[in-house]
Order: C-alpha cells, then structure tokens, then sequence
C-alpha cells in the first residue's frame, strides 16, 4: 500500500492515510514515457506549475503532421505520488492506439485522467489537473511555431 501523508497547506495528516489505487502506484513506480533528459526533436512544450503545492510538469510532444496525431509524449514532473502517476497516465492516454488527434487531446480533462488511474485521493485531485494544462501548453506551442 503506498500511501502519501503530507499537505500542501502545511497540516500535519499523519493521523489520514491516502490510499491509492493499484494503477496510481504502477505509474508511480514505474512511469511511462519519463525523461531524464528533455528529447533534442519535438514539436511542442508545455511547462505548467502550481504554487500551492509545488508540482512542475514539463511535456514534450511529437505531433505527425500528416496525421496531426500525438505520436511521442515525453515528460518530466517535480511532485508526489499523484504528480507522478497522473502524468504518466496522461502520456499513454495521449499515445495509445496510434495516438490522439490534437483536437481530442485538447479534450481530455483532468476527470478522464482520474477515471484510468482508477481515482486519487480528494486532497491529490488538484495534481491531475496539472497534466491536461500541460499538455494544452505543449499544443499551443506546437500550433504557434507551425503557424
């Protein structure tokens, strides 16, 4: 059972356990599409941040432009557990079966991402709203260069 015990607003909740769902602690062990180092080829990046808990998220997509499919996510995250895992999530969510037109990536919400991981505890919601911004950023960047 991995469980994540510290607050964002300074609280001490040693007394609260949050657990987390088997799929939240694959991701979190072992994160898909994670980078050491930041791909030398891309087409988009996104860096997004939240003060309040102190998470950074930096994402790199491919985009075939034939296809205008994702068709690499690369990240990078600073935070917890459910930092982490939602990213991780986020990047196979955006590759998988050939990967998701710009326009449907645009769609996801931080809701779809919670659904695959199978939830997060209500105190972690806020970190998979991270991963979508990101993405988004990586989107508008990517549009704004092709432009």
């Amino acid at each position: 059972m991995l469980q994540d015990n510290s607050a964002a607003d300074g609280q001490d909740n040693s007394c609260v356990p949050w657990m987390y769902s088997e799929i939240v602690k694959e991701h979190f062990f072992n994160p898909q599409n994670f980078t050491f180092e930041p791909p030398k080829v891309y087409s988009g990046l996104g860096l997004v941040g939240s003060p309040a808990c102190g998470d950074m998220m930096k994402v790199w997509i491919t985009v075939d432009e034939k296809t205008n499919k994702i068709k690499d996510f690369k990240w990078q995250t600073f935070g917890c557990a459910s930092a982490i895992a939602s990213t991780s999530m986020l990047s196979v969510m955006a590759t998988e079966n050939g990967g998701l037109t710009l326009d449907k990536a645009e769609k996801l919400t931080p809701q779809d991402i919670l659904e695959r991981l199978g939830g997060l505890p209500d105190r972690k919601v806020h970190c998979s709203v991270l991963g979508d911004q990101a993405l988004r950023a990586a989107i508008e960047d990517y549009r704004g260069k092709s432009k």
